[in-house]
């Protein structure tokens, strides 16, 4: 019985063995596990002027977290300064000129009546005179001439009366509603020269779009810069995001909006739960190449972007992340 017992304690123990040589073998041949590297990525926006300067003042540097609507940085401008001295005295005529336009001086009103009196005694005048003539004539004391003459300079006074009349009431009314609208068009129009000016002036004072952090400052002191001509570069540390180059037979399974962890050895091997928000392919140029003739095929390489679930306290941008790929 003690052999019996001893054969099968054997045999057991022999069983064990080979079970255990079995898994570890079976574990050696399994392929090593896939780790895919990754890379934090943030929003950069460059910042320029819209108008030329002269640098005249610098109010951040890099490294330095900004509001947003700070001021970066101030320029100069003569020519601006000017126009816009220039502007605002060409509104000033204008305003003047629509008034001028709309009013008539009491003393303009006042002549005009004077020479419309003095025209209707002209006609009142000439009127006694040809009726005289015209006595005269009946009677046989005057020649015809002399009734010609009294109804042209009678006619003359005539007309000279409604010429009176005609400037006492254009003095009366002014100008005529096409004037009028001519230089109220024109007040508008150095109206609106005068903001464009303003505004012009306003963008000497370069102001931060976004709330975020200073990459990059290209702009000194004393330097002069065009309109367009980048001064500072921001990232936006409040819209961090993770971008990972995939190749296509890695995708499967992977749809927008699943989860996985990433460790970042720069915080310490911190595990940070993050969700998809964008697969792309990438372009030509970024496709993984076969290296045999048969037997396999071209592969594209996709962009994986994903966003932390939840704020990582420590993450910048240009730190790597690791994830280990199971799908």
């Amino acid at each position: 019985m003690r052999q019996t017992a001893r054969r099968l304690l054997r045999g057991v123990l022999l069983l064990g063995m080979l079970g255990a040589l079995g898994v570890l073998l079976y574990a050696a041949t399994l392929p090593p596990p896939l780790t895919v590297q990754g890379e934090v990525s943030a929003d950069r926006v460059d910042i320029s002027p819209r108008v030329a300067g002269r640098i005249a003042r610098l109010a951040a540097g890099v490294g330095e977290e900004i509001e947003q609507g700070a001021l970066l940085a101030e320029l100069e401008s003569p020519q601006l300064g000017a126009a816009l001295l220039a502007a605002r005295a060409a509104l000033g005529v204008a305003i003047a000129e629509d008034a001028r336009i709309r009013s008539t001086r009491p003393e303009t009103i006042a002549m005009r009546r004077a020479e419309l009196a003095s025209a209707q005694s002209d006609v009142v005048l000439n009127q006694e005179a040809y009726s005289r003539q015209a006595q005269l004539l009946r009677t046989g004391n005057t020649p015809q001439a002399r009734v010609d003459e009294a109804i042209r300079n009678l006619e003359t006074a005539q007309r000279r009366r409604d010429a009176a009349d005609a400037a006492l009431r254009l003095a009366s009314t002014g100008a005529s509603e096409e004037e009028r609208a001519l230089a109220s068009a024109q007040v508008e129009q150095a109206r609106a020269a005068l903001h464009q000016r303003e505004v012009d002036v306003a963008e000497l004072a370069v102001r931060s779009p976004i709330q975020g952090l200073v990459t990059t400052r290209v702009a000194e002191l004393g330097e002069n810069f065009s309109a367009g001509a980048p001064l500072f570069s921001l990232i936006d540390m409040r819209r961090l995001w993770l971008t990972f180059n995939l190749r296509e037979d890695l995708l499967a399974g992977l749809a927008i909006g699943d989860r996985f962890e990433v460790t970042v050895p720069a915080l310490s091997a911190v595990r940070i739960a993050v969700r998809v928000t964008m697969i792309n392919v990438q372009g030509q140029y970024a496709t993984w190449r076969a290296t045999r003739a048969t037997g396999d095929f071209d592969l594209r390489t996709f962009e994986v972007r994903a966003v932390p679930v939840e704020a990582a306290t420590g993450l910048r941008p240009g730190m790597s992340v690791i994830a280990a790929w199971n799908r």
